[in-house]
């Protein structure tokens, strides 16, 4: 069997991962620093600081401002950044296209699809003005959908609209770059359950281990995700193992989408 190690691959390089402090964000901050590089986990919040993996800063994805503030301060202590991990999210409910409020639906855009065009314009800034040579970055742009920016679904309405607008905006992002030359590169991840925070109302109505066993049960692996499972996938994208890979979208969903007469009730 071969063993691939990735201990400093990514040595210099220097990432942020947006909704750090949890979830596929959390795990994916561990595995790009047990790869070497220097993570900054932004998250909403001082109270998130303490399970951060990573050096800490609040971070509201939402607002342009602070996207302003993030990267000013990477480059500052950190001197370039080299992979950026669009992860924030919300689920925003599950109302329909009847049912959902334009406040809902406006609240759940902001952060979901906003937050990551503002985080992929904000990244090639940080990421285009590095250099050339051995030195210079080799940008890598992770973008954290869903399935149901995959498929349709009647609800949760404003949840499906945003992780679908974070997919082609994705390969708008890869073709841009290309475009100019930029030695970036975007991608998006598309996950199935994964047992997150997101899957709280469920595990309160239900219980923790009913509520992941039946969530399981939809997918034909036979199991949710663990929040390492996206983690490994952001890894290979984040690194130069995916040199090639642009503009696309990777589906781990446990055989979700490969078929039909499943339904998965919820979202990643």
């Amino acid at each position: 069997m071969v063993v691939i190690d990735m201990s400093n691959e990514l040595s210099g390089r220097v990432a942020i991962v947006t909704g750090g402090a949890s979830g596929i964000g959390a795990a994916s901050a561990a595995l790009l620093a047990e790869a070497g590089a220097s993570v900054i986990v932004a998250d909403l919040g001082e109270g998130s600081k303490d399970k951060a993996i990573g050096r800490f800063m609040p971070h509201d994805v939402a607002s342009e401002d602070s996207w302003r503030t993030l990267l000013a301060d990477v480059l500052k202590h950190e001197g370039r950044l080299d992979i950026v991990v669009n992860n924030a999210g919300i689920s925003g409910g599950a109302g329909n296209p009847e049912t959902t409020t334009v406040e809902n639906w406006q609240q759940v855009q902001a952060v979901n699809s906003e937050g990551v065009f503002l985080g992929c314009k904000y990244a090639i800034q940080g990421m285009k003005h590095l250099g050339t040579g051995k030195a210079a970055s080799k940008g890598s742009i992770v973008n954290i959908s869903s399935v149901a920016g995959l498929i349709g679904s009647a609800g949760p309405t404003a949840y499906t609209a945003s992780k679908g607008a974070v997919r082609l905006l994705t390969k708008s992002v890869a073709l841009h770059c290309a475009e100019q030359k930029y030695d970036i590169r975007c991608n998006s991840v598309h996950p199935g359950g994964v047992d997150t925070a997101i899957f709280n109302p469920l595990w309160q109505a239900v219980g923790h281990e009913q509520g992941k066993a039946f969530i399981g049960s939809r997918h034909p692996i036979g199991r949710m995700a663990e929040p390492r499972d996206l983690g490994e996938v952001v890894l290979w994208l984040a690194s130069d193992r995916s040199s090639f890979v642009t503009g696309a979208e990777f589906t781990a969903d446990g055989g979700l989408t490969a078929g039909i007469g499943r339904a998965l009730l919820g979202t990643n």
